[in-house]
């Protein structure tokens, strides 16, 4: 998933940590990490949620899923799945996006000051 890069590229990135003084160490990794664990099983949740809510009816007549049942659900999931994939890449684009302006106004303010 791309929780746990995007993360680690916000947090870890050397822009970001020089731009903010951030010392990195084995307690922020941990952190980022129970972080993304976190994120993960809360997503998880929803999805199971969404999903069965959308298609397992609230009364059971089988002990098993239907085929339409079943399709459905994976439908869901997939569905799911992939605008998760798809925010956590426009994400991503926009976090680098953010990360090059700052490094260019860096250098603009660095190559504006007076020596």
């Amino acid at each position: 998933m791309w929780f746990v890069p995007f993360a680690l590229h916000l947090i870890l990135s050397s822009t970001n940590s020089a731009f903010f003084g951030m010392a990195l160490n084995q307690e922020q990794i941990k952190l980022v990490a129970d972080l993304e664990i976190e994120m993960m099983s809360d997503m998880y949740n929803r999805m199971t949620q969404a999903c069965h809510k959308k298609c397992v009816p609230p009364k059971y007549v089988d002990g098993e899923l239907s085929k339409g049942e079943a399709v459905c659900l994976d439908r869901c999931v997939a569905k799911y799945m992939d605008i998760h994939d798809r925010i956590g890449k426009k994400l991503t684009t926009m976090s680098m996006q953010d990360e090059q302006q700052m490094k260019q106004m860096q250098m603009g303010s660095i190559s504006a000051s007076p020596k």
